[in-house]
């Protein structure tokens, strides 16, 4: 709106709660509207009415309640001293009344049709009507999407003024408007904004506006009244560029928000401020899941700090936070750098659903036809663009992670594909979810850039020796990989997938991979007898299907051989792609692996001294386990002379595996035999994080079973280490740490 209007509705309005700067802060309701018309170009004013919103609590029926507003509705003044007074018993009655009584003063007047608000800040339309109307789900007419500040129409002429400390007190003083203070009322005492507004003051603050508004219009100002400010109606989803400048005074984080929320919902809980195209970001966990925050990037830092006032405001019955954010953190989670998912987002109104869950081998065709109607269905949900509106998620070598997202047209057709919520496709059942621009290029970054394993943090300490633990070309690859386990599987079901190979497992020579969390990775490693029974078992069993005897779930598994070195190297915390198990010439470049990260937690301080460590396997087991797979399973100095260090040096370091597997031995399998005593003076090992509700002791054996160990040794402490041969020692009834081997 860039022309001067007709019409300027001065609005005021009045909550059950907060007032003045902290009008709205407080979530309470609307109870009081004040409007007065002024005609722009005769400069000549309306009536002022006042329009009470009063909740109808008894048991009346519709007849009687459009009596009692017809009978409510005077046009002569009352108490507060509006010349027309009218109550109604919702805020969306209340603004149907608005609109039909400034419809009727706009026709009786007949000086023009174009009508704009006009308020005092922004906290009335922005803060008090569109909020509360959102949250009750009321259409709000369209006269309320545009308004004129008074404040910065007024700074337009008074250009020093601080739009912070404006009122219409000072407005008033500043254009030598004389105001009638009511006694009750005394601005020059900074009253308390958290009181309650009194009704009198209200329809005064219009009067008060009308005046200001129409000094501004005459001589010799004769202002303007143009480009209005807009309220957006609809939230504007798109991309955003990693290279894009985002202002850090425009990006609010919102924590608490329910799992199912999408960026309508932000959109909507935000409703009165303007967020940018694209502002509305939903963040993920490691898992690729919605962890209840979002990032929201609006139009100006003015908007932002309205949104920070909606601090622990409501979205149904769940409280959200709200806190300042950066344009690093947004681009984070929003930016991104692919022409594909550039391309797949660029088409306009389309709803986005994620699927999660896909069989591996899904193709185009089987998303097409599971969202296609069955037989005798009706319910139709048909893909935005075929094969083009479906995007498929993968890994950066190519492999699928089970994710993809479908574009539909319109709204009643993802509603209807949602429906379909965890139905069957293929094996497995299918997860949908609404989902955003954001989410997808949240998704896309992170597993483009993730490995297959994942590597552990950078080291802590920057003087470890740079040796290369990379394994040596060529290596015998006597081992077997197993990737993609369901996550209930257990030793018993991979001996009954490996059939026949079970009687080619060295003793305790299986090892399941676990993540951070220490559950299972879906990895496994099993060291064969030979070379050749592990490439006949993964030419064999590659691609075939396991069951899980604790669970329904049932998952094809790939079996790729692999040397000892490189099963080491994966259980040290490094990272091992499948590319190159089929090539034995290869640089170390093209390895396809990457060092463990040997993060040393701490170091023991100069001043200890230990015991030289023994060896924790007997001979015969030593030999089954590559060298670097020692690493796992006792900390010792390093040598002395080694050439990074001095030879009177005492560093001592704490390997820390981020995958370790504790060595898993097949129950049909005998274990070494132990010797009667110990030729040397035992070790301590530490098990930190058991678990409170344990079998005691027995889980301890159970933990360690096939190493040397004496059970009477096994002991369980509260705090601090204990002494293996310590006499007085106590069993106690406190987490597992320390057992005897």
């Amino acid at each position: 709106m860039t022309a001067q209007v007709d019409y300027l509705v001065v609005v005021f309005t009045a909550t059950s709660g907060a007032s003045g700067e902290l009008l709205g802060s407080d979530e309470k309701e609307l109870v009081q509207l004040v409007w007065q018309l002024v005609d722009v170009k005769n400069k000549k004013l309306g009536r002022v009415h006042e329009l009470l919103i009063k909740p109808d609590l008894s048991d009346l029926t519709e007849e009687k309640e459009e009596e009692d507003v017809v009978e409510e509705s005077v046009e002569e003044p009352n108490g507060s001293g509006a010349d027309c007074s009218s109550t109604a018993a919702s805020l969306e009655e209340a603004l149907n009344l608005f609109h039909l009584q400034l419809t009727n003063d706009v026709n009786s007047a007949g000086a023009g049709t174009s009508v704009c608000l006009c308020t005092d800040g922004q906290l009335h339309i922005r803060q008090v009507i569109h909020p509360e109307a959102a949250s009750k789900n009321i259409l709000v007419p369209d006269s309320f999407y545009s308004f004129f500040d008074l404040r910065k129409e007024f700074k337009k002429n008074f250009p020093t003024s601080d739009l912070k400390t404006l009122n219409v007190y000072n407005m008033s003083e500043s254009l030598s408007i004389p105001v009638d203070v009511p006694p009750m009322w005394d601005p020059s005492a900074s009253p308390d904004p958290s009181a309650i507004l009194p009704a009198e003051i209200a329809v005064q603050q219009v009067q008060i506006m009308t005046s200001i508004v129409l000094a501004l219009l005459s001589e010799p100002f004769c202002h303007t009244f143009s480009n209005s400010e807009r309220v957006n109606e609809k939230f504007e989803s798109g991309t955003c560029s990693k290279m894009e400048k985002v202002c850090d005074n425009t990006v609010i984080r919102a924590r608490g928000l329910p799992w199912q929320s999408s960026d309508q919902d932000i959109a909507r809980f935000f409703r009165g401020l303007n967020i940018a195209k694209g502002g509305a970001a939903l963040c993920l966990n490691a898992q690729g899941r919605r962890n209840g925050e979002a990032l929201v990037r609006f139009v100006s830092e003015e908007h932002r700090d309205l949104a920070l006032q909606r601090h622990k405001h409501h979205m149904g019955n769940r409280y959200i936070e709200v806190y300042k954010a950066t344009g690093e953190d947004f681009l984070k989670i929003a930016g991104g750098t692919s022409n594909e998912v550039a391309m797949f987002l660029s088409r306009e109104d389309q709803i986005i659903v994620r699927m999660r869950g896909l069989p591996f081998s899904a193709t185009p065709e089987q998303v097409l036809a599971f969202f296609s109607p069955g037989d005798g269905l009706k319910e139709t949900c048909p893909v935005s663009g075929g094969k083009d509106g479906i995007l498929f998620v993968h890994y950066p070598d190519g492999r699928p992670t089970g994710d993809a997202f479908v574009l539909f047209a319109c709204e009643e057709h993802a509603q209807c594909a949602l429906r379909k919520h965890k139905e069957i496709l293929g094996r497995r059942y299918i997860e949908l979810f609404k989902s955003t621009a954001a989410e997808v290029q949240q998704v896309l970054n992170r597993y483009s850039s993730a490995p297959l394993i994942p590597v552990a943090p950078a080291p802590l300490v920057s003087v470890l020796p740079a040796v290369s633990l990379l394994p040596p070309p060529g290596g015998l690859r006597d081992c077997l990989r197993l990737r993609g386990l369901p996550y209930t599987a257990t030793i018993e079901d991979i001996l009954t997938f490996l059939g026949e190979f079970t009687h080619d497992i060295r003793p305790h020579g299986v090892h399941m991979v676990l993540n951070q969390q220490g559950r299972p990775s879906g990895d496994c490693f099993i060291q064969m007898t030979s070379a050749e029974r592990a490439l006949q078992a993964s030419q064999r069993l590659h691609k075939h299907v396991m069951s899980s005897q604790r669970g329904a779930n049932s998952r094809y598994v790939e079996v790729f051989p692999c040397s000892a070195e490189e099963m080491g190297l994966v259980l040290m915390g490094g990272s091992l792609s499948h590319t190159h198990t089929h090539t034995h010439t290869r640089s170390r470049s093209g390895t396809g692996l990457s060092p463990p990260p040997c993060k040393s937690r701490r170091l023991s301080p100069p001043s200890y001294s230990f015991t030289p460590a023994q060896p924790v396997l007997p001979t015969e087991a030593a030999a089954l386990y590559p060298p670097i797979g020692q690493v796992l399973l006792a900390p010792r100095p390093l040598p002395p002379g080694h050439a990074y260090y001095p030879s009177t040096a005492q560093l001592y370091m704490n390997y820390t595996a981020y995958y370790p597997s504790p060595p898993g031995s097949p129950t049909t399998v005998g274990f070494f035999p132990s010797p009667s005593s110990l030729s040397s003076p035992g070790g301590l090992v530490r098990m930190p994080g058991l678990t409170y509700n344990s079998n005691g002791v027995k889980d301890l054996i159970n933990a360690v079973q096939g190493y040397q160990y004496a059970p009477e040794d096994a002991l369980m402490h509260a705090h601090g280490p204990v002494h293996a041969h310590d006499p007085t020692r106590t069993l106690l009834t406190q987490p597992k740490e320390w057992v005897c081997i």
